[in-house]
């Protein structure tokens, strides 16, 4: 969820250089659930191959083994704010740690198919609280001058949760001697791939107990005095604190709750509005950016790449796709998202379309002819940066700006729900399309790619430099 920037309210004050630090330490604590998220959701790239061999699984029940953690993604989601409000931010981030802790142990020391696939469940339950709550938590917390950047920790930490996980795997299978199914510790390499998550989801567990609760729960529940001691941490003392009370009572008690109900008009079911969120979000989706990063190592073992070199490849593309989320963040506010959304999409059909020309050549002695193989890697890692400096922000950015007051929250959840769903369909149909056609499928995402041009040119209004409250 996008965060936007707002000018200091008069009681907000703004963060003094000594309460700037801890307040960059609290937002990045938070952020250790993005991290948990991007590292949770790209492990399993590292034990596709291994899960397939020990089990002897076919490619459908194979995708559906990877992509049941989306379904836990979609519940964790949808329920996160809720479980938040009730209880507070800190404990719903502890319930969270606890998640991620069980989902790693459990998905390294499985009895069988059908209880990995239970543990990635949980793991994505886990994911989709993390990926409300911290965004959520770390606007809650951070002083308005400062609210837009430090919102952007999330995304930072999601693509290096991604980045890491990759650099891990990829230095395990090398200490297992190139086979995920070699022995390390008393398992095969890919169990404890799996299993290594538990280092930062207790990190994140423990981080959890050196943050304060957020002042907007404790308002909500009463304890002015404990919300006043956490403003003067994160905004300075010299700050009417009985006007910032005040004035965050305010702000609650005006928001509108939008329901599902508000987002019904038209002649299709949903307002126009609602609809162009849920186009964003699964253009997003389908131009396939997670097969990137759930199926890299298995797609470059497919075309004769050595599973080392493959998983070396996973962990550059995670690089790039830093770089990329590090652009975005400089040009979003610069260039504005439309714009952004546009090059991103022209970047991603040239991309895709390249790996659709290389994977439609016949492989020579299990290999791509030599030519074809460099402009497959190539262009993978030109896709995964025109994806992450354009709609790997810009969608959220949109998400958190397009909708009417009175809409927003409600039509947010909508979208991201639509998102969830689009990621699994991705996910899942990957494996059996790639033994259908390789080529086809990377057709099939150019295509996806190509049509979000037009999309967004027709549908699309630039939010960039307006007020939440002028979008009508």
């Amino acid at each position: 969820m996008a965060s936007t920037s707002q000018a200091p309210s008069p009681g907000a004050g703004t963060a003094h250089p000594d309460h700037l630090g801890h307040v960059i330490f609290i937002a990045a604590a938070a952020a250790m659930g993005g991290f948990l998220f991007g590292y949770d959701s790209s492990v399993i790239n590292g034990g596709v191959e291994a899960i397939r061999d020990r089990y002897d699984v076919g490619s459908a029940v194979l995708a559906q083994v990877v992509a049941i953690a989306l379904i836990g993604c979609a519940i964790g989601a949808a329920t996160a704010g809720r479980i938040a409000d009730r209880i507070g931010r800190i404990r719903c981030m502890q319930i969270a740690a606890v998640l991620f802790t069980v989902s790693a142990v459990g998905s390294a020391l499985p009895f069988a198919l059908w209880d990995l696939a239970m543990w990635r469940v949980i793991g994505g339950f886990a994911i989709g609280m993390a990926s409300v709550i911290g965004p959520a938590y770390i606007a809650e917390v951070s002083p308005p001058a400062y609210r837009g950047r430090l919102g952007s920790f999330q995304q930072a930490a999601i693509v290096i949760g991604i980045a890491v996980s990759q650099l891990v795997n990829w230095g395990l299978l090398n200490a297992a001697g190139g086979d995920q199914r070699g022995e390390l510790m008393g398992l095969e390499a890919w169990q404890v791939m799996l299993g290594v998550m538990v280092v930062p989801a207790v990190l994140y567990g423990l981080l959890s107990f050196a943050i304060p609760e957020s002042p907007r729960f404790l308002i909500s529940v009463g304890k002015h005095e404990r919300a006043k001691e956490i403003l003067a941490e994160v905004e300075g003392k010299d700050v009417d604190f009985d006007a910032r009370v005040t004035e965050i009572e305010h702000a609650m008690h005006s928001e509108e709750k939008s329901s599902f109900k508000d987002l019904m008009g038209g002649s299709f079911f949903f307002k126009p509005i609602v609809w162009i969120g849920i186009g964003l979000s699964v253009f997003q989706q389908f131009v396939g950016i997670n097969v990137a990063f759930y199926y890299s190592s298995t797609l470059w073992q497919s075309v004769g790449v050595d599973p080392t070199d493959s998983f070396f490849y996973s962990f550059t593309t995670s690089i790039i796709n830093i770089v990329g989320t590090v652009i975005a963040m400089i040009f979003v506010d610069r260039v504005g998202r439309k714009p952004l959304a546009l090059i991103g999409s022209v970047g991603m059909v040239i991309g895709l379309a390249l790996e659709a020309w290389a994977f439609s050549f016949d492989l020579v002695d299990g290999k791509l002819p030599a030519t074809q193989g460099w402009v497959a890697l190539i262009a993978a890692h030109l896709f995964v940066l025109f994806f992450a400096l354009s709609w790997g922000v810009v969608v959220w950015v949109f998400l958190g700006e397009m909708f009417p007051n009175r809409l927003r929250a409600a039509a947010l959840g909508v979208a991201a729900s639509a998102q969830w769903i689009a990621n699994w369909a991705i996910t899942a149909s990957f494996p059996s399309l790639a033994d259908w056609n390789l080529s086809g499928t990377y057709v099939i995402y150019t295509i996806f790619a190509a049509l979000s041009i037009p999309f967004v040119l027709k549908f699309v209004k630039e939010t960039k430099g307006k007020a939440l409250e002028e979008m009508g």
